[in-house]
């Protein structure tokens, strides 16, 4: 009959095997979530690699040093913010549309594409496009006469619209 001490060896190689294959199986994991975060955070290849080895080497100091230096931001969120940020300028900027069938409108345009009501007359001293209400060109300061607008009823528009 065997004693407990002569089984000590097999249960040592036992519980050695696991506790190898349980590290190993951490490693591998801090491993690819480091190689997943810091794709989803940066494009540079170079940096992808230098993270993964980094974890790879040292693996829990690696991932302490990665996730001090790693960037605040994913590209998704980065996109994101990038995004909202130009929604609100566009919000910001007050969009010109044309006042006969309310169709955004370049500033440059002296004729509405969609309507073609006018929108702005060329100055006849230096030909840029000045609003019909001014009655001086800030380009060139010529006197013009000023004009007003008025905005064509969905009738009217549909009457002289050739068919």
């Amino acid at each position: 009959m065997e004693t407990i001490l002569e089984r000590i060896p097999f249960y040592l190689t036992i519980l050695s095997t696991v506790c190898g294959g349980v590290s190993i199986a951490l490693v591998g994991g801090i491993t690819i979530w480091t190689f997943r975060d810091i794709r989803a955070r940066s494009r540079d290849f170079l940096a992808q690699i230098l993270a993964t080895l980094l974890v790879i080497m040292l693996p829990i100091i690696g991932l302490v040093v990665y996730l001090m230096l790693r960037p605040r931001e994913t590209l998704a969120e980065a996109y994101e913010r990038s995004l909202e940020q130009e929604a609100l300028l566009q919000a910001i900027e007050e969009p010109e549309v044309c006042p006969g069938c309310g169709q955004r409108v370049k500033s440059s345009y002296l004729y509405c594409p969609a309507c073609h009501t006018q929108l702005k007359k060329a100055c006849a001293a230096c030909e840029h496009p000045i609003h019909l209400s001014w009655s001086l060109c800030p380009y060139c300061g010529a006197s013009v006469t000023p004009q007003v607008i008025e905005p064509v009823s969905a009738s009217e528009q549909q009457a002289s619209t050739p068919a």
